[in-house]
């Protein structure tokens, strides 16, 4: 399967990331988790991307659009920011901010979903939140699908 783009979504992307590569901090540490996860790589994808199911799993609000270049907010709006590369079944590439972080800063989220998992890369974001974020991603969205898709491990 291919990329999935319109061209006003592509433009509005390319934008946000210019916008994010301009005000992005200097100093950036980088994320790398993996979870084994039992359910299926479509199950997890649509777990990610639809609002009822990621709402229901994290039992906080979520709106997502979820086409390439589609706009989310998690979390009660804590968290926002858009999809940049879907692949169904096989990846998720979000541009990803915590709304708490200055105008204009977002990172860079990639999920690769296998057969045995979830490889999740997060670049781009500000030192401060490193230990914050990476305690974040178990407590937030592993161990959420692991209730919501029996026997993810984290």
């Amino acid at each position: 399967m291919g990329r999935m783009w319109t061209g006003a979504a592509f433009i509005a992307t390319m934008a946000l990331l210019s916008t994010a590569a301009l005000a992005a901090p200097k100093d950036q540490f980088a994320i790398h988790q993996e979870a084994d996860v039992s359910a299926s790589p479509e199950r997890v994808y649509a777990a990610l991307l639809d609002d009822k199911q990621f709402a229901r799993m994290t039992g906080a609000p979520a709106e997502i659009d979820n086409a390439a270049g589609g706009a989310f907010s998690l979390f009660g709006n804590r968290i926002s920011g858009r999809n940049i590369e879907l692949v169904p079944g096989i990846m998720v590439v979000q541009a990803w901010r915590n709304n708490f972080w200055a105008p204009g800063v977002y990172s860079l989220v990639r999920f690769r979903l296998t057969l045995h998992g979830i490889l999740m890369d997060q670049t781009g974001f500000p030192e401060d939140d490193f230990q914050d974020l990476s305690i974040g991603w178990p407590e937030h969205y592993w161990t959420p699908l692991k209730s919501c898709h029996a026997s993810v491990r984290a």
